[in-house]
C-alpha cells in the first residue's frame, strides 16, 4: 500500500506526538527502575546486595522468558524469535560490561564509598552514555538537547544531594567506573534494538543474573528464604525486565543519548515513591530538582531536528507497518493494514523530514 506524507501545515503537530509517543517508553521504564530502587531496599536486610543483585537480573530474565513462551503460542505474521548471528557479539558485550561488570564494580564502590557520594557518582552514568552516544556514534545533539541533558543531570545531582554527607574515597572510581560500563552498555544494546526488545532484555536479564548469582554464591552468600526469594524474582521482572523492554523500545526510536537522558529522571520517581513507603515532607531541594528534570524533559519533547539525508541499503527485522521507509512486497500473506514483523531490505533512499536517531536513522553529523 503507498504511502502519501502529510500536508506541510500538519507536520509540525504531527512531530510533536512523535515526540510524545517516543517519549513514553523511556519515561515509563525509569518510571518501573525507579520504583525498583525503594523496593529493593525493603529486601535487602534478608539477601546480601551483589546476591540481590543477581536475582533482580535473574527475575527479569526468566519472567521475560516466560511471556516470550505464552507469544509463541499465538505467532504473529512473519515473526520470528532470534538474535541474528551479526548482533551476538554486540549484545554478549552489553551483557558483559552491563550485567557483569558494572554490578561487580558498584558493589566493590559500595564497600569504600558512602551512600550519599555513591548517589551523586550514578549521575555520571547519563552524561557518560550521552559523551560515548555524541562523539563515538555521532548521534546529533542540538541546543536544546544538550540543555536538556544538562537540566536533568543537575536535577539528579540535588536530588541526590546530602549536605555534608558526601565525599570523595577510592571507592569513587570504582563506581565511576561502573557507570562508565553501563554507559557502553547502552550504546551497545543501541546496535540489537532493532531485534524483538523482549528477546533482547530477556537475554540480557537471564545471561547476566545467572553471572551475578554465582558470584555471590561463590562469595559465600547463602540463598534467601521463599518469601524473599520470591518477592526478589517478582521485582526483578518488573522493575528491571519489564523495564529493560521498555527501554529497548527507546533505543529503538530515540537513539541512545536522549533515550539515556530521558531514563535519567528514574531517581525522581523513585524519592516520590520512597516518600509513600516511609512519609516524610519533601524539602526544597526535592521540589527544585523536579523542576529540573522536567525542565529538561520539555526541552527534549520540543526538539526538531530535519535535514535531508541519505538511507544506506539496509536489512533488519522488527515489528512495522508500510510507510516512507517501508515499501517492499512479502512472501507471506498480509491484509496491508496490520503492523507485522519479518526481516526485510531498505534499499537507497534520500529524503527530508523530522526524525531522531532511530534505526532507520543512524547516519553521522559532524561535531
Amino acid at each position: 500500500m503507498p504511502w502519501t506524507s502529510p500536508p506541510k501545515d500538519l507536520q509540525l503537530c504531527f512531530t510533536f506526538n512523535m515526540s510524545i509517543r517516543s517519549a513514553t517508553p523511556a519515561l515509563a521504564a525509569a518510571l518501573l527502575f525507579g520504583a525498583s530502587t525503594p523496593l529493593a531496599k525493603l529486601l535487602l536486610g534478608n539477601v546480601g546486595p551483589l546476591l540481590l543483585a543477581g536475582l533482580l537480573y535473574l527475575g527479569s530474565g526468566l519472567g521475560l522468558c516466560l511471556l516470550l513462551g505464552l507469544r509463541r503460542l499465538r505467532p504473529r505474521a512473519g515473526e520470528h524469535l532470534r538474535i541474528p548471528r551479526k548482533d551476538l557479539p554486540w549484545l554478549l558485550a552489553a551483557i558483559v560490561f552491563g550485567g557483569v561488570l558494572g554490578p561487580a564494580l558498584l558493589m566493590l564502590g559500595l564497600t569504600q564509598t558512602g551512600g550519599a557520594s555513591a548517589s551523586l557518582l550514578l549521575n555520571v552514568e547519563g552524561v557518560l552514555t550521552a559523551g560515548i552516544a555524541w562523539w563515538v556514534f555521532e548521534e546529533n545533539a542540538d541546543r536544546k538537547i544538550v540543555l536538556g541533558m544538562v537540566a536533568i543531570v543537575l536535577g539528579g545531582l540535588l536530588l541526590a544531594w546530602e549536605p555534608g554527607g558526601a565525599s570523595f574515597s577510592p571507592g569513587a572510581l570504582l563506581i565511576v567506573g561502573a557507570c562508565l560500563c553501563w554507559a557502553v552498555d547502552n550504546n551497545l544494546t543501541r546496535k540489537v534494538s532493532s531485534n524483538d526488545a523482549m528477546l533482547v532484555a530477556g537475554l540480557k536479564g537471564l545471561l547476566a543474573g545467572v553471572s551475578n548469582t554465582a558470584l555471590a554464591l561463590m562469595g559465600g552468600a547463602a540463598w534467601p528464604s521463599l518469601p524473599t526469594l520470591g518477592a526478589s524474582l517478582l521485582l526483578g521482572f518488573l522493575g528491571y525486565g519489564l523495564s529493560l523492554t521498555l527501554f529497548v523500545l527507546a533505543l529503538r526510536t530515540l537513539g541512545t543519548a536522549r533515550t539515556g537522558a530521558y531514563f535519567s529522571v528514574a531517581p525522581l520517581f523513585g524519592v516520590g515513591i520512597s516518600w509513600v513507603l516511609w512519609p516524610e515532607l519533601p524539602g526544597p531541594l526535592f521540589w527544585l530538582a523536579g523542576a529540573l528534570m522536567a525542565l529538561g524533559v520539555w526541552l527534549h519533547v520540543r526538539e526538531r531536528h530535519e535535514h535531508e539525508h541519505t538511507h544506506e541499503p539496509l536489512e533488519h527485522s522488527h515489528r512495522h507497518a508500510h510507510d516512507e521507509h517501508h515499501q517492499h512486497a512479502h512472501d507471506f500473506a498480509w491484509d496491508a493494514t496490520q503492523s507485522h514483523t519479518h526481516a526485510h531490505r531498505h534499499e537507497v533512499l534520500t529524503h527530508k523530514h523530522p526524525h531522531y536517531p532511530d534505526i532507520h536513522h543512524r547516519h553521522g553529523h559532524p561535531h
